[in-house]
């Protein structure tokens, strides 16, 4: 996975922005990543010195996350909204 992102400008509602990318698994751009978003709040909590974030997510759908950085437990806590697509069940 290829991530890539940036501060948000001064002013902005959002602490940075990104965008994800899987070339290697055959998937051009993803279009909110959780799992980028939570490398992400490590890598930003360092350099902002903060561990609360609204990020955006600049792909074409896009997407706005909070996260918590739980520095104690090296946690983060991803929160957004989302719409179910599709429902399932796996057999163990």
């Amino acid at each position: 996975m290829l991530i890539v992102t940036a501060a948000a400008p001064e002013g902005s509602s959002f602490d940075f922005v990104s965008r994800a990318f899987g070339p290697k698994i055959g998937v051009d751009e993803i279009s909110v990543c959780g799992s980028a978003h939570c490398a992400l709040a490590h890598y930003w909590s360092l350099k902002m010195n903060k561990c609360d974030f609204v990020a955006y997510a600049a792909s074409r759908r896009s997407g706005k996350l909070k996260l918590h950085f739980d520095k104690e437990k090296q946690r983060v806590l991803l929160t957004g909204m989302a719409v179910t697509v599709m429902k399932g069940s796996v057999l163990v």
